[in-house]
């Protein structure tokens, strides 16, 4: 395959992951789970993506930009929670020889960053600490409870899915 077309998959790849990850933050949006102390973003089960390509670091970061902005959040979460995505899909592409440690940087990114967010932008009380907890919480659901079974479903057909010298 040449470099153009390895280029065009890359590109493909991230922005389906882009689109995928801000359709699933709005469906979370619907169910009020999308921001605020206690969030459950489905699209954060995505974070684990950067295991298998390195488009997902794009992707992610691009999708959880393009959510934050759609979902009317603060500038300073849309700066912040973006830097968090961004941070953790560069953690898990860093871990991707540990397949269960890799959904770890997105949880701790977002628990360290977030909380702040939560108390400058919106000023919900509560408190940092409460908050490292609750957003902690909510990461641990979707990065490792959904993420690892994402990778789960998609291991079998790796090669498929994300190897651009096997696509036509």
């Amino acid at each position: 395959m040449s470099n153009l077309s390895k280029k065009t998959v890359y590109i493909t790849q991230a922005a389906l992951i882009a689109a995928l990850y801000t359709v699933l933050t709005m469906i979370a949006a619907g169910f009020d789970l999308a921001s605020g102390a206690i969030q459950v973003r489905f699209s954060e089960a995505l974070t684990v993506l950067p295991f298998l390509t390195p488009a997902a670091v794009p992707g992610l970061t691009l999708g959880c930009l393009l959510s934050n902005i759609l979902t009317g959040c603060a500038l300073p979460d849309v700066i912040f929670g973006t830097l968090a995505t961004l941070l953790g899909a560069l953690g898990t592409y860093a871990l991707r020889e540990h397949r269960f440690l890799c959904a770890v940087p997105p949880i701790v990114s977002n628990a360290l960053i977030i909380p702040f967010v939560l108390t400058y932008a919106y000023h919900i009380p509560g408190g940092i600490p409460l908050f490292m907890l609750t957003v902690g919480l909510g990461e641990l659901i979707s990065c490792m409870g959904l993420g690892q079974l994402l990778l789960q479903v998609l291991l079998p057909s790796l090669g498929r899915l994300f190897n651009p010298d096997n696509m036509q």
